[in-house]
């Protein structure tokens, strides 16, 4: 019988480790079926620039994986037990087969009446969590009902319709001075410079960054206009303005809220190991630690890192996370060796709109060092990053597969660091 292996999302993260499986491990031994709800691969660092009218090209999962034998199933995933292994989807479009890859959709009923997908369980002996997360609300009182978010593409379409209505001189709030916040409100002032631009920091502007990079951080800032209140805490969102605890109320036509990502909520509601915000703990080869038959890749998972330090919510995290996943995965299988280095990191990309960027480098631990890139050159790096994580994904079998070696279950050998050798 083939091992089953099924992937959830088709992410960066998801669509990565179900390309490299196909390529480490012989089709007659596998079954490998990626599960999404969406047709499209949505390359979810691009949403700022989708949100402000760029059109991004369309990536269909079909054509990225036909010919690889890995079976795509358009369906959403409702519920999980893994104890019983087996996952309960409801299937969203219509049946097709596309060469060589497989995607199953549901039927509509007679009468032109659409009826509602019927749930279909899924037996696995592998199953890969790759669900991802959405935007953090963080509670405060007015951002679902007010505010925009950019963590999906229906957001970020929303977000577009809403500023192409939006007459010059009105003012837009990005709220959450991270990563997502400067890119966002960057690429908000260049693509509209008839908008005024505020991006509203709980702490400083680019306080995580070297004194390199924070400079010219603040230098694009200057030069695009945008507004910053640094260490200011919101405390509420209204439908024209966003409220602080500590200062006047900023005027807002458009608030885009950008404070940090949270996972799909589903693993919680699961028998896996949580922490208190549903990651699921997971080792260094992205095995659940509660049950081995499990692995959780990208933002749902609590991974440790160089320094045991945990792993940020990225696709700088989740692009060696994956690779790690189906080599650990295929390891396994064939009884070959598991990787267990830690993951690390190299640098931090930021676009600063379509002509500036800049390249943090940073500490195997994610620490800012005085190395940066800026300008023109950083944006250009930046892009090339973009478009070799949506190469790598659109081209996740090349190679040769490998064979397995050994039957299904026999232990496989760890990777031991050199630190761990010498104890």
């Amino acid at each position: 019988m083939q091992h089953r292996i099924i992937v959830l999302g088709a992410g960066y993260t998801g669509a990565i480790t179900a390309g490299r499986l196909a390529r480490r491990l012989h089709r007659d031994d596998v079954a490998i079926t990626l599960v999404n709800a969406e047709p499209d691969f949505v390359e979810r660092v691009r949403m700022h620039q989708l949100a402000v009218g760029q059109d991004l090209r369309p990536r269909p999962l079909d054509e990225m994986f036909a010919g690889t034998g890995v079976e795509l199933k358009l369906a959403t995933v409702t519920g999980v037990d893994v104890d019983r292994r087996t996952v309960t989807v409801e299937a969203n479009g219509h049946a097709k087969t596309t060469g060589g890859i497989k995607a199953t959709g549901g039927a509509k009923a007679t009468g032109g009446a659409e009826a509602r997908p019927a749930a279909e369980q899924l037996p696995y002996n592998t199953l890969v969590y790759a669900l991802g997360s959405g935007w953090d609300d963080q509670g405060v009182p007015g951002v679902v009902e007010h505010a925009h978010e950019i963590a999906s593409r229906p957001g970020a379409l929303r977000l577009r319709e809403r500023l192409a209505r939006l007459d010059a001189g009105r003012p837009v709030v990005v709220v959450g001075g991270g990563l997502t916040g400067v890119e966002a409100a960057t690429e908000l002032a260049e693509a509209r410079p008839d908008l005024m631009v505020t991006l509203v920091a709980r702490g400083g502007l680019g306080d995580w960054l070297s004194d390199r990079g924070r400079s010219h951080l603040r230098k694009v800032f200057g030069r695009l206009g945008i507004i910053v209140h640094e260490h200011t805490a919101v405390t509420g969102v209204e439908a024209d303005r966003v409220l602080t605890a500590d200062g006047p109320a900023v005027p807002a036509a458009v608030t885009v809220w950008t404070t940090g990502f949270a996972v799909h909520p589903l693993a919680r509601a699961t028998a896996l190991e949580t922490t208190g915000t549903g990651r699921v703990v997971v080792d260094r080869t992205m095995r659940s630690v509660s049950h081995p038959d499990v692995y959780v890749v990208g933002d749902a998972a609590m991974a440790l890192g160089h320094g045991d330090k945990p792993l940020r919510m990225s696709c700088a995290s989740g692009t060696p996370a994956a690779w790690r996943t189906a080599d650990a995965v295929a390891a396994r299988l064939t009884g070959g060796t598991v990787p267990d280095a830690p993951i690390r990191y190299v640098n931090q990309c930021v676009s600063l709109g379509r002509k500036e960027g800049l390249i943090q480098y940073v500490t195997a631990d994610d620490r800012a060092v005085d190395a940066a890139l800026t300008g023109r050159l950083a944006a250009v790096y930046k892009e090339l990053v973009c478009k070799g994580a949506a190469w790598g994904v659109a081209h996740p079998t090349l190679g040769r597969p490998v064979r397995r070696r050994r039957v299904v279950g026999e232990p496989a050998r760890t990777t031991r660091t050199a630190a761990e050798a010498s104890t």
